[in-house]
């Protein structure tokens, strides 16, 4: 009689097998990177661009994201609004002195006090547009960003003739992570890749697709299409902000059919300032809205963390074991048949296609090694601990805390 445990272990090689066909070959090729930011061809008359900047305890930061928005060297009008969102440090004054030194036309906006209902970096984007909408109606491109970004010097054109050319509402580039040491070497190459994985790229940038997503470092929208949506009042309590926003340009809230046009692409020439190297700074990040992201649902907790567990450590743990099997000398004939065909082969499989769809993002982005794909299933418990952190901290009250602001749990 065959051993149950067997059995088992062969049906979840074979789920996990199952599972990475469907990824690899059916999942809008998420994996490939392949959207990325093109170098169109000039336009004829440049568009008028006026940025928001939302920014909160960002006095690190702030100076080279300033200075990296002086060096743009847009041919058309381009000027600046920052919201300093009630920092506790100098990061008002210190935005001020860099665009006095380096030219830059900034408003430098003071943020008011959160009202109930709003998340801080919405309600700071929510009165920067205003004053944005008022001072400049004329304006056909508002540029949001985060304070920790930093810009190649035309990138900037770049993005602005694609997104013209292509007549789309929102052009969104995911920055390039800071990956330096071990913990970022080891989470943000992973991040990016879950990221695709969550809002496959090729269909988001698909006019006929539902699937919306964006990178809120770095998001183009064309004005009209912006206040044809009441600007940010629609998701003003969204924690995921930037794929909010995104579902609402492209029209697709509530399984709408889509009624504009959006692109999401990857670039090295859009960067994070904000230090990766250390487990905490990461873990904070990506504990702030994973529970958020599953809806605040423990039915979709607990199902998402063993559809991880299958699909990320089933491949390897399975292959293993059958590999060891096979070795062991007592096994019969009939046993060793099993642990072969049964367990080893498909979860072999599958864990070359997992880790195959790793390297582009690995190679391409970062630069790292090919041995650096083998670990995915490391990174993938970490980020399954994240999600689980994450709800622990949404059933204490502490959900989305960031920066000294918490958003309570609500009820």
């Amino acid at each position: 009689m065959p051993n149950p445990i067997l059995i088992t272990m062969a049906a979840l090689a074979s789920a996990s097998f199952f599972i990475w066909v469907y990824l690899y070959f059916f999942h809008g090729d998420f994996w490939r990177g392949t959207e990325s930011l093109p170098n169109p061809d000039p336009l004829d008359q440049w568009p008028r661009i006026l940025a928001v900047i939302p920014a909160r305890n960002e006095a690190e930061a702030i100076a080279a994201t300033i200075r990296s928005h002086a060096g743009h060297g847009y041919p058309g009008d381009f000027s600046v609004i920052l919201v300093d969102d009630q920092s506790s440090d100098a990061t008002g004054a210190i935005a001020a002195q860099a665009a006095a030194d380096s030219g830059l036309d900034l408003t430098l906006l003071q943020g008011t006090a959160l009202p109930v209902g709003w998340t801080g970096k919405l309600w700071a984007l929510r009165n920067g547009l205003a004053v944005a909408k008022s001072r400049a109606p004329a304006a056909e491109y508002i540029l949001l960003c985060d304070a920790d970004i930093a810009f190649s010097p035309g990138v900037l054109q770049k993005l602005t003739a694609h997104a013209v050319r292509k007549d789309v509402a929102l052009a969104s580039l995911m920055a390039k992570l800071d990956a330096r040491g071990v913990w970022g070497g080891l989470l943000i190459p992973a991040f990016i890749y879950f990221f695709q994985k969550l809002y496959p790229f090729p269909k988001v940038n698909d006019p006929k697709s539902r699937i919306a997503g964006a990178a809120g470092g770095c998001m183009l929208i064309r004005a009209p299409d912006l206040w044809a949506i009441d600007g940010v009042e629609r998701i003003r309590g969204g924690l995921i902000d930037d794929c909010a926003l995104a579902a609402e340009l492209k029209g697709v809230r509530g399984g709408a059919a889509p009624t504009r046009k959006i692109w999401l692409g990857l670039t090295a020439e859009v960067t994070s300032q904000r230090d990766n190297r250390s487990l905490s700074s990461i873990w904070t990040m990506v504990a702030r809205t994973a529970y958020t992201q599953l809806g605040q649902s423990p039915l979709a907790l607990i199902g998402a963390t063993l559809g991880m567990a299958l699909t990320y450590l089933a491949p390897p743990t399975c292959a293993l074991i059958g590999l060891g099997l096979m070795l062991a000398s007592m096994l019969t004939s009939e046993l060793a048949l099993l642990a072969s065909g049964g367990i080893t082969m498909p979860s072999a499989l599958a864990f070359y296609l997992m880790t195959d769809s790793y390297r582009p993002t690995l190679r391409r982005l970062y630069g790292k090694p090919w041995l650096a794909m083998l670990t995915l299933p490391i990174a993938a418990v970490l980020y399954m601990a994240m999600a689980l952190d994450s709800a622990r901290r949404h059933w204490q009250g502490r959900g989305g805390a960031w920066k000294g602001r918490v958003y309570p749990r609500p009820g």
